[in-house]
């Protein structure tokens, strides 16, 4: 099976997240042919991605960035 994206859903504002973040992108961004992107917005800060509804999981999917 070929990966073509890889989806980063880490909480932008917890401390200590954005070093993890960044070292994932510098990994990954040098793949030929892999996308690394990150999620929307809209699912609560702290929330477990097991629970979140349907549509608000589909918005912040859909509405993914690309990572650089």
């Amino acid at each position: 099976m070929d990966v073509a994206e890889v989806i980063i859903a880490t909480d932008p504002k917890h401390r200590g997240v954005r070093r993890p973040r960044t070292y994932l992108v510098r990994m990954l961004r040098d793949i030929p042919g892999l996308t690394v992107t990150r999620i929307a917005s809209g699912l609560p800060m702290g929330g477990d991605l097991e629970f979140a509804d349907e549509l608000t999981l589909g918005r912040a999917l859909s509405g993914r960035r690309a990572m650089v």
